[in-house]
C-alpha cells in the first residue's frame, strides 16, 4: 500500500507510474479521490480534537462552579457537555467511515513501477533483459511432450489426480516422485549455501496475513478459501514467510533477513484453458521453493541483482537454457515495483516456460504490514523482495522434455546425488 505522504509529495510520479500500468486518465482520478479523503480525514480529526478539548475543559469547570454556588451556570455547562458528547460521537463515527474509505481507496492502487519498467500492455511487451546466447536444444521428430513422457515412464498421473481431487492436481509416482523430491532438496541446499534460513511455514493463512503481502483484496478470486474457518490456502510461501515480520520493528544491523521455504502452492487459476496449459504447464497445486529477503531500502536493488544471480546459478546447474525478462507495466504484479521473470526453453513444446519471478516490492508490503526498522531515533519502512528458486512443475516438465533420449531421460549431474540414479528408463 502506498504511503499517503508519498502520494501527496510525489503526485506526478504516482500518476506517471499508473500510466505505465496503463491506467486511463479517468482511472487516474483515484489519486485525487485519495487526497480529498485525506483532507477530509484531517479536517474531521482537527474538529474532533477541538471538541474533545472543549468538553474536557468544561467538564473540569463544572465541579468548581458547584462549589462556588453557581448552580445554574454549572447545569448549563452540563448541558453543553452532553451536546458536545453527541457531536463527538457523530464526528468519531464519520471519521471511522472516512478512514475506511481512505484505506479501501489506498488498497485499490497498485505499487508504483520502478523507473526502469518498460511500458506495455501484455506479456508480449515484456523486455528481454538477458537473452539466451547458446544454441537451443533440438529434438528429433519423435520427441514427446512431458505429459506423454510421464505416461511412457510412469512418472506422474493427471487422471488419478482428477479421481482423487480434480483437474490440475497431479499425482507423482516412482522415479517421478524421486525426481520431484530431488529438486526440492537441491533447491533448499542451494538456498542454504547462499545464506538463507530454512523455514517450514503453515499452508493456510488468515485474512490479515493475506492482506499484508497484497493477495487481498487483489487476488481473492485466485485463492482457495476455507470459508468456515475464514482461512486461505497459500498461493506461494511468500505470504507466510514475509508475514513473520508483520508489526515488527527491526534494528539496522538485522539486515539482510534472508529466509527460504518449500511449500505446496495452491492457485485456482480460473479461466486457464487450452493447449498451452496441458500437463504440468498450469496446475492448481505445485511445489515451490521461495526465497524472501527483508532489506534496508538503500540496498534493496543491489540485493535484487544478487537474487537474480542465485536463480541463474540454479538453472545453469540444471543445464537448462534460460532467458530473463523485465516485465512491462501491463504485466507487472499489483504489489511489485520491479519484476524479472525467468523462462526456460521447452524443446518438445518449442516454447519458453516461466519458472521464476524475482521482485522488489520496496515499501508497498511493509506499509501494509507495518514492518519497520530503527534508524537513529526515527523508524522507517523496510523493503521486501522475493523470488521463486524455483517453481517445480515447469522445471520438472523442461527436464523431462529437454533430456529425453532413445535410451531414456538423462538426469542432470547436479541432481544425481539427490536422485541416486542417472537416467529414467
Amino acid at each position: 500500500m502506498l504511503q499517503i505522504d508519498f502520494l501527496k509529495n510525489n503526485k506526478e510520479r504516482v500518476l506517471n507510474g499508473l500510466r505505465v500500468r496503463n491506467y486511463s486518465e479517468k482511472d487516474l482520478g483515484i489519486v485525487d479521490q485519495i487526497l480529498a479523503l485525506d483532507e477530509k480525514r484531517r479536517a474531521i480529526q482537527t474538529s474532533l480534537q477541538q471538541k474533545l478539548s472543549e468538553r474536557n475543559a468544561i467538564s473540569k469547570s463544572i465541579g468548581e462552579l458547584f462549589k462556588q454556588g453557581k448552580t445554574e451556570e454549572a447545569n448549563n455547562s452540563r448541558n453543553k457537555v452532553t451536546a458536545l458528547k453527541e457531536e463527538i460521537a457523530h464526528l468519531e463515527g464519520t471519521l471511522k467511515e472516512v478512514k475506511r474509505a481512505l484505506d479501501d481507496a489506498l488498497l485499490s492502487v497498485p505499487n508504483i513501477p520502478h523507473e526502469s519498467v518498460p511500458k506495455g500492455n501484455t506479456d508480449e511487451d515484456n523486455e528481454i533483459f538477458k537473452p539466451y546466447e547458446g544454441t537451443l536444444p533440438a529434438l528429433d521428430e519423435n520427441a514427446l511432450p512431458h505429459w506423454e513422457l510421464a505416461k511412457k515412464y510412469d512418472l506422474f498421473d493427471l487422471e488419478l489426480g482428477v479421481k482423487i481431487t480434480g483437474a490440475g492436481f497431479p499425482l507423482y509416482r516412482k522415479k517421478g516422485a524421486k525426481l520431484q523430491r530431488a529438486l526440492i532438496n537441491f533447491f533448499l541446499d542451494e538456498a542454504e549455501k547462499a545464506g538463507f534460513e530454512e523455514i517450514i511455514p503453515p499452508l493456510m493463512v488468515n485474512e490479515d496475513t493475506a492482506r499484508g503481502t497484497g493477495q487481498l483484496p487483489d487476488k481473492e478470486g485466485q485463492m482457495y478459501h476455507v470459508t468456515e474457518d475464514d482461512l486461505y490456502l497459500i498461493p506461494t510461501a511468500e505470504v507466510p514467510l514475509t508475514n513473520i515480520y508483520r508489526n515488527v520493528i527491526l534494528n539496522e544491523d538485522d539486515f539482510p533477513i534472508k529466509i527460504t521455504g518449500h511449500t505446496p502452492c495452491f492457485r485456482r487459476e480460473a479461466g486457464s484453458y487450452g493447449a498451452h496449459v496441458r500437463g504440468l504447464n498450469r496446475v492448481h497445486q505445485f511445489d515451490k521453493i521461495e526465497i524472501v529477503v527483508i532489506e534496508h531500502p538503500d540496498r534493496s536493488y543491489e540485493r535484487l541483482q544478487q537474487m537474480l544471480k542465485h536463480v541463474e546459478g540454479l538453472l545453469e546447474k540444471l543445464e537448462l537454457p534460460y532467458r530473463i525478462l523485465r516485465l512491462c507495466g501491463g504485466d507487472l504484479g499489483f504489489t511489485s515495483a520491479l519484476t524479472f521473470d525467468f523462462e526456460v526453453f521447452s524443446a518438445a513444446q518449442k516454447r519458453w516456460l516461466e519458472v521464476s519471478s524475482v521482485s522488489n516490492f520496496e515499501t508497498y508490503q511493509t506499509n501494509r504490514m507495518k514492518l519497520r526498522f530503527k534508524e537513529g531515533k526515527k523508524t522507517r519502512l523496510a523493503h521486501t523482495l522475493n523470488g521463486s528458486a524455483l517453481a517445480l512443475a515447469r522445471i520438472f516438465a523442461a527436464l523431462l522434455e529437454n533430456n529425453q533420449t532413445p535410451d531414456g531421460i538423462v538426469v542432470p549431474e547436479a541432481l544425481r546425488p539427490y536422485t541416486r540414479f542417472d537416467i529414467i528408463d
